[in-house]
């Protein structure tokens, strides 16, 4: 799985947990803040792993889903494990060392969710939940969702501007709608819970300009570089609901700058060159004629005086017989 930035939300949640305490007096920490991403097609298989403290305090760890808050997986020290009946046809985990290694096959469109490590242990009669890796699985199908989006495909010449727009046909309030780039380079290009609250990623820093009415989101990419070819994919975290990804994003092509200028103003500086060239090449050829010509009119005296010569020496041969 590859390493990219921690989610706001997630951060949010973070933040807010140590202020707070857990059911039954739980006290809760932050182990990790690492997120990744993870984009499988429908029907794949996944593997989440979760670190584990492997210390004698601990009590078990869990992996969770956050929209709706719901238990995949809970590996306990003293007790089977439990697995939800959605995911126990299809879900195996592996207990090693320091890490519980979970394995779903068969993903379906529904499981697109934010996944949560969580781990419990008791120290002196008192109880912790320490939160670790957060995953945001996206699982692309073919089948109609909650988001539509639009272009499918959009070709660009470097230092243009595109805009992608996703519109949400949920009637839930107080969505979270992101802008996920997939493939070539697993990132959160955008993050908008409401109008006061929007991330925007370093990649695209001053470069990224959205408008929001009610539920159409319209996303404009500033100044596009080739290394900004990508797939973008429009997600959504309802209220109260599940976490949805549209089926078909994006695919954004970014081509190099147009080299007709370029070639243009050489070209242009080459035609003085090519003339004077083409000047002297024939200045040459005029010369190699003209000395061509005088030698070839002394080469004929030069044949004729002789033809004289050799026929007076004939005549006067004659007269002495």
């Amino acid at each position: 799985m590859q390493w990219t930035s921690p989610l706001p939300f997630v951060y949010l949640l973070f933040l807010l947990l140590p202020f707070f305490r857990g059911q039954n007096g739980e006290e809760n920490k932050i182990t990790d803040w690492s997120t990744d991403i993870i984009s499988v097609w429908e029907g794949d298989t996944i593997n989440l792993t979760c670190s584990k403290n492997s210390s004698e305090n601990e009590v078990g760890t869990q992996l969770r889903i956050r929209a709706p808050p719901t238990n995949i997986i809970y590996f306990s020290t003293k007790y089977a494990p439990y697995i939800d009946p959605a995911f126990a046809n299809r879900t195996k985990y592996l207990n090693e060392g320091t890490n519980l290694t979970i394995t779903v096959h068969n993903v379906q469109k529904s499981d697109s969710n934010i996944y949560l490590c969580i781990h419990y242990s008791v120290v002196n009669e008192r109880h912790f939940k320490e939160f670790g890796k957060a995953v945001i699985l996206v699982v692309k199908a073919k089948s109609s969702g909650v988001i539509e989006q639009s272009p499918l495909s959009v070709h660009a010449q470097q230092g243009e501007s595109i805009n992608i727009t996703c519109v949400l046909k949920s009637s839930n309030e107080d969505e979270e709608i992101m802008l996920l780039r997939l493939h070539r380079q697993l990132e959160k290009v955008l993050y908008v819970l409401s109008q006061k609250t929007t991330t925007i990623s370093p990649t695209f820093a001053n470069r990224l300009e959205y408008s929001k009415q009610e539920k159409k989101l319209v996303i404009t990419l500033h100044n596009l570089q080739e290394n900004d070819t990508d797939i973008y994919v429009c997600a959504a975290v309802l209220k109260n609901s599940s976490f949805s990804v549209s089926e078909s994003g994006t695919m954004v092509l970014v081509k190099g700058e147009k080299q007709t200028a370029c070639s243009i103003s050489s070209l242009a500086i080459y035609i003085p060159i090519i003339v004077v060239a083409l000047l002297l090449s024939a200045l040459i050829c005029f010369i190699l004629n003209r000395i061509n010509k005088k030698k070839f009119v002394q080469k004929r005296k030069i044949d004729g005086v002789y033809e004289d010569m050799s026929f007076s020496s004939r005549s006067n041969t004659l007269v002495r017989n």
